[in-house]
């Protein structure tokens, strides 16, 4: 059920009350009411997904307490187990894609044999929440946290509603302690947590959603534009998907605040960055995370020699494509990203220390520029599609067709992205100026100017997110 919904709204109230209502000291209970609420909520996308997350959650619970039985087969008990969780995520979501590609490849060779495809739906979040039980397993493998006894505890780790779908993806460390320990209910943190869900919908609904009608139309019909047209698309595909993705991680911050719960910020102002390296520092923060000590460190990281080093950061980007679809293009684009970064460090360019706000603006003018590029294969269906596409952009030169989005519809979005922008460059650069906005007044308008934004012109057919799909 698509937070951004009026069906969740209107359940949510009745979720929060219920959760508050139970004393803290029947904690137990408070955990089997979210337990229940979030595979009701998960299974209101299909039924049978349920059992899928109820899969993966056990075969982790039950695998992590093994390796304090098997000391000797450690090892080899990590990988079936890892085989084993990550066995639904190939099949659903890879099989179809793996099975194209070899009776391809097989033809081109003059051979003609081909298995048959698998026409089911992926489960939704399957690639968030199986990741978040993995990295708990390679964690207790490698001794950095203590294998969970309770199993409501971890069920709820893996199944917690708000972030099961498009993550952020939680480690054991941060979290589990968070369920063992419920607090009360806290009036400044469910305030923290409105403003979240306030800003996270402003940015979904209103920004992301109505660039995401004049996107979509320009890629479904990029031929009949002109190279302007198909290159302003893109720019705003940019910010579309930022909106989309960082709209969904601030509402699932926000309810899990509502709930008592501190999950990790996604998103740290990424078209700020002063490089592509920094961008990933700053966008989708928990997978760049769970990258780094599930892929990048145990390949050996930087602790080896500069060749090691470079193929070590585009295997880890190579999984980084491979996560987020089961397409060529995903892989292209993470390939695409692994490359910038190899050439980032090989040249010193992957920080830029300067105070000069000249080239610090060329940096991130140019980062956002390369970024977008690579955003057009993320878009696309297929690799040809996209080179398709970027040779139009070179092709003509005309006034980009914005015209169709409405007068009304651009004012909006305008003054939107204004807001937008006001709001990340304050926080960025001018952190201590601007004091006014702090005003309670100012604020107290701020609030009420938005959700009236929301109300008015926000895209409200619980349309869905991005991320979810992967």
């Amino acid at each position: 059920m698509p937070f951004n919904s009026l069906h969740f709204w209107i359940v949510f109230p009745v979720i929060f009350i219920v959760y508050w209502l139970i004393p803290i000291k029947f904690k137990a209970v408070r955990k089997i009411w979210l337990v229940l609420v979030s595979y009701l909520l998960y299974m209101n996308w299909k039924p049978a997904f349920a059992m899928i997350l109820l899969y993966v959650t056990a075969v982790t619970f039950w695998g992590a307490l093994s390796f304090d039985k098997i000391k000797s087969k450690k090892k080899a008990m990590g990988w079936v187990l890892a085989l084993l969780s990550l066995a639904p995520l190939v099949v659903f979501k890879y099989y179809n894609f793996l099975n194209d590609s070899l009776t391809t490849g097989l033809e081109h060779a003059g051979l003609h044999f081909a298995l048959s495809g698998l026409n089911w739906a992926v489960p939704v979040g399957l690639s968030f929440f199986t990741f978040q039980a993995v990295g708990y397993l390679f964690d207790v493998y490698r001794g950095q946290y203590a294998a969970e006894k309770n199993f409501l505890d971890y069920v709820l780790f893996v199944s917690f509603f708000p972030q099961i779908t498009s993550g952020p993806i939680s480690k054991a460390s941060e979290f589990l302690p968070q369920i063992k320990n419920p607090v009360p209910f806290s009036y400044a943190q469910g305030k923290e947590g409105l403003k979240l869900l306030l800003w996270g919908m402003f940015i979904k609904v209103v920004i992301a959603d109505r660039l995401g009608i004049f996107v979509d139309s320009v890629y479904a019909n990029f031929l009949a534009h002109n190279g302007t047209t198909l290159f302003t698309a893109s720019l705003l595909y940019s910010i579309q998907i930022y909106c989309d993705f960082s709209g969904y991680s601030l509402l699932a911050i926000g309810l899990g605040k509502l709930l008592g719960f501190n999950l990790i910020n996604n998103f740290r102002r990424p078209y700020f960055a002063v490089s592509v390296t920094d961008f990933w520092k700053r966008w989708h923060i928990s997978l760049t995370r769970w990258l780094k000590d599930n892929i990048y460190i145990p390949l050996g990281g930087n602790r080896c020699s500069r060749a090691r080093c470079y193929f070590n950061i585009l295997m880890t980007f190579l999984v980084s494509g491979i996560w987020h679809g089961a397409a060529w293009t995903f892989i292209l684009w993470g390939l695409m990203h692994g490359v910038i970064l190899v050439v980032e460090r090989a040249l010193g360019a992957s920080k830029y220390e300067g105070h000069n706000p000249l080239i610090k603006g060329v940096r991130i003018g140019l980062t956002f520029l390369i970024v977008s590029f690579a955003w057009i294969f993320f878009r696309c269906p297929d690799i040809s599609t996209a080179i398709s596409y970027i040779g139009g952009i070179f092709s003509s030169i005309g006034v980009p067709a914005v015209s169709e989005m409405g007068g009304a519809v651009i004012l909006i979005l305008f003054i939107a992205l204004f807001i937008l922008l006001f709001k990340d460059i304050r926080e960025e650069f001018f952190p201590s100026k601007f004091r006014f906005v702090d005003s309670g007044v100012f604020r107290g308008f701020a609030y009420s100017a938005l959700f009236c934004m929301i109300i008015l012109f926000g895209v409200l057919d619980g349309g869905q997110f991005i991320y979810v799909s992967f």
